[in-house]
């Protein structure tokens, strides 16, 4: 693999960054306070200074709905309702059955609002890998793909070369590498090493730190944005707290419900760039979304968070 092919060094990309944070930031659709409750806790991807949102959507298994009418009538409520409160950030892959196709359906009957589009390759092999990166820009409705990752670290020196190089023709924005379930980060970490990603993803929550000693510190200093996954560790945390009223100290960070406190335990840690909680309910979406403003918890709450939930 040629120099040439790799995005660019770290160091140069902070450079850059200082430069372009400003533009970047002015060019970011904004939402009132009014509408959303105060000021939307937005993040800058390392690689250029674009902020984003750090509640995101995600839509493992709740986007795969196929061709069911009552289904897509509640996502449709889900996917406005989570753009109308300053949300941006939506993530999906091949491997999600139905879901980049709803999405783009979705965003048709919604007249394509702006949305930061995030999805991946699964599969082996540069043709295929190609081919599908394409069949997701078509599904999706898109010229252009915001993010395009390699899903599980799936033959991903194969794909690197490729992500290259349709981010320097201008196909995609950003490329990056994702795992999940808190398995193979040995490999994650050569990777990250390796190569400077504009974006990684992994999972990180109360219940899974396992991300806290290296890989969070390693993104940071290698200037990738990074993409919480199973913030609610596939709905175990709220079996912890089944039937527990919400502390005293929820009220400190603004939080209305548990989920809010999950999320904002998350992106309260300043190497994380976005949390993407899934859901098909529209009233879960907007409990979720509430995490886009407020405090969020400090050094000390946070170490009370963990251990108490953790």
């Amino acid at each position: 693999m040629s120099v040439a092919d790799l995005p660019p060094d770290p160091a140069r990309r902070r450079a850059l960054a200082a430069l372009a944070g400003t533009a970047a930031t002015l060019a970011l659709p904004r939402r009132s306070a009014a509408a959303t409750g105060g000021a939307i806790h937005t993040r800058p991807i390392p690689s250029t200074g674009e902020r984003v949102p750090v509640i995101g959507l995600g839509t493992w298994i709740t986007f795969d709905v196929g061709d069911s009418v009552a289904s897509r009538a509640e996502l449709l409520s889900v996917l406005r309702d989570f753009l109308a409160a300053g949300g941006r950030v939506v993530d999906s892959s091949p491997m999600y059955g139905s879901a980049e196709a709803v999405i783009g359906e979705l965003a048709g009957e919604l007249r394509r609002p702006p949305m930061f589009s995030a999805t991946k390759i699964w599969t082996f092999g540069r043709w295929a890998g190609e081919r599908q990166v394409e069949r997701s820009r078509s599904l999706w409705g898109l010229e252009r793909l915001d993010l395009v990752q390699v899903h599980n670290l799936l033959d991903w020196r194969t794909h690197l070369p490729t992500l290259a190089a349709m981010k320097r023709e201008g196909r995609i924005r950003y490329l990056g590498i994702t795992t999940s379930h808190g398995r193979r980060h040995d490999e994650l970490e050569r990777a990250m090493r390796e190569v400077a990603f504009d974006f990684v993803q992994f999972t990180y929550s109360v219940a899974d730190r396992d991300a806290e000693p290296r890989l969070l510190p390693l993104a940071r200093d290698r200037g990738a944005a990074v993409i919480a996954n199973r913030p609610f560790d596939g709905g175990a945390l709220f079996d912890r707290v089944r039937g527990r009223a919400l502390p005293a100290w929820a009220a400190e960070i603004d939080c209305a419900n548990w989920a809010q406190v999950f999320l904002k335990f998350i992106v309260s840690h300043p190497a994380v760039t976005c949390a993407i909680p899934a859901t098909s309910q529209a009233a879960h979406l907007r409990e979720n979304v509430g995490a886009l403003t407020g405090r969020l918890p400090d050094g000390a709450l946070r170490q009370r968070i963990v251990r108490e939930l953790g």
